[in-house]
Parts: structure tokens; sequence; C-alpha cells
């Protein structure tokens, strides 16, 4: 006959026979994972004293999260994001950052597979107006060496402060390049703007639930791959903005905000304009 116990033993032991259940067999780090998973799941429920109701509601939420999951919008990375969870999982994958490098900094939800190849020079505003931004960034090695055919996956917002997934399906205000010999990849757009992480599902919830905003500092994202090298996912945020100290997903670093407006005045030139260097370290065998 099994071994039946009484409610005040389950809510003891059941953690470790949960663990128990782990085959002796499983991948050593799934074990690991999943062991540190249940006990901390467990031990949450046992500080809030989760009531049935709240399961429910928070079954609910995760089923919702999925179902707001689609081609252009990523709720479940949004979700990470405005818990801090992407930008820890970061800072422990670079807790041994070398201050030569650049920083790394969060993907966010609208990065889109199958963006155009777009040439060196190209226009990507896609003819939508705004104030116009003049980029030229170059990708070293740590010891200044220029890298060719990295690929630089480039996105960004309107000066609506909306990516191009939030008002249709064509492609527009991103593009992916390779860089030349010299490391450069130079893009014509238009300056983006702060905007709102999208708040209208269950992570716009969370926030509001928290008494949070969900504003986020004006930026270009930047993704940078080749093979041989570290790939880096970083952003580069406009000195001055009013969210800088308040983005809802902790992404912004000291070290990646630029002056735009100052850099073009200082060249002459309308508008916006941002020369940057991006330093990537070699892949680590």
């Amino acid at each position: 006959m099994p071994d039946i116990h009484s409610a005040t033993d389950t809510e003891t032991t059941l953690t470790d026979q949960v663990i128990a259940r782990i085959r002796p067999d499983a991948d050593e780090r799934v074990h690991q994972v999943m062991t540190a998973l249940i006990r901390h799941v467990h031990g949450f429920v046992k500080e809030v004293e989760l009531t049935p109701a709240e399961w429910e509601k928070g079954v609910a939420f995760l089923s919702e999260l999925g179902n707001w999951c689609n081609e252009k919008r990523q709720e479940v990375i949004l979700l990470s994001d405005i818990l801090g969870v992407s930008m820890l999982v970061d800072a422990i994958a670079h807790r041994h950052h070398n201050p030569e490098v650049t920083e790394s900094t969060v993907l966010g939800p609208f990065h889109r597979m199958g963006a155009p190849h777009v040439e060196n020079g190209a226009d990507i505003s896609g003819g939508i107006a705004g104030e116009p931004l003049d980029v030229r960034v170059t990708v070293t090695d740590p010891a200044g060496t220029p890298i060719e055919g990295v690929q630089v996956d480039v996105w960004h917002t309107s000066p609506d402060g909306l990516y191009d997934s939030q008002f249709g399906d064509e492609h527009a205000l991103r593009g992916v390049f390779r860089t030349d010999a010299a490391g450069l990849v130079a893009f014509t757009s238009i300056m983006p703007s702060a905007y709102p992480v999208p708040h209208d599902g269950p992570v716009g919830q969370v926030l509001a639930g928290m008494g949070r905003g969900p504003m986020r500092p004006a930026h270009v994202h930047f993704w940078l791959r080749r093979e041989g090298y570290r790939p880096l996912v970083t952003q580069v945020f406009a000195a001055g903005d009013a969210y800088l100290a308040d983005d809802a997903v902790f992404g912004v670093k000291a070290s990646l905000i630029h002056d735009y407006r100052a850099e073009a005045a200082a060249a002459g030139q309308p508008g916006h304009k941002l020369s940057w260097t991006f330093v990537l370290p070699p892949e680590q065998v």
C-alpha cells in the first residue's frame, strides 16, 4: 500500500519528493537547473502562501502570455525584460567584462527574422518622415583591427515610438548589413523616439499592478555576428532622454549613451549623427 501523507507532511516533504523523481541519468545540467527551479518555485509558493484562486490566475496569465505571442510580438521575452531577468542573464554571461569590449544589453521583443539585407549607404527609413539620422559604425577587435564580414542587424522605432511590426507588415527602420574591409557599416534613417513597451496585454497588467511605467528611452538596436567572434547584442541610447534612469527593461548602460544631436551639430549637419566603434572579442574556445 502506498505511503499516504497528511497535508502537513506534504507541505514539508513534497519539494524533496518532486526533486527525487528526476532520474539519476538525466542530463547533468538539466538536473541542476530543474532542482533549483523546483526548490525556488516551491519556496515562492510557501513564502507568499499562494491561494488556489491565485494559482488559477497565475495559470491563466501564463496561458495568456502564449496567446499574445506571434511572429511580430514576443510577450514572454517582454515579461523577462520588465522583470529584469533578461538583463540579469546578460550580466552573468558578461560578469568578467573586458572594458575594451563594447557592452551588451537586451535583445528586446522586436527583432524580426528575415529583415532585408541592404548595402552600405542605404536609407532604411522606409519613406517615413522624421529628423534625419546619419549612422557610421566601425567594428574592430580589441587591438583595433577592423573586422570585415560582420553581419550587423539594425532596428529602431519611428518618431511616433512604433516598430514597423506595430504598424504594418512591411519592413522599415531595420536592415541587415555586412561590414566592408574597413569594418564599416553606414546608413541613413530617421531619429527614433522614446516609446512604451507594449502594455495592452498581460505584461502591461503586471506593470500596472506594480505601479510601474512602460517607457523606454530612445535608442538604436544592433546585433553583430561573425564566425570566430563573440556575438554582440547592444543598443546606443540618446543622451538627455527623460527615461534613461527609468527604462522599463533596465537596459541602459552609461557606456552606451551618445549625444546624437550634438555630434551632428559639431559636424555641421542637420538632425542627428552616430559615429560609433563596436569592439568584438574573439570567441572563447
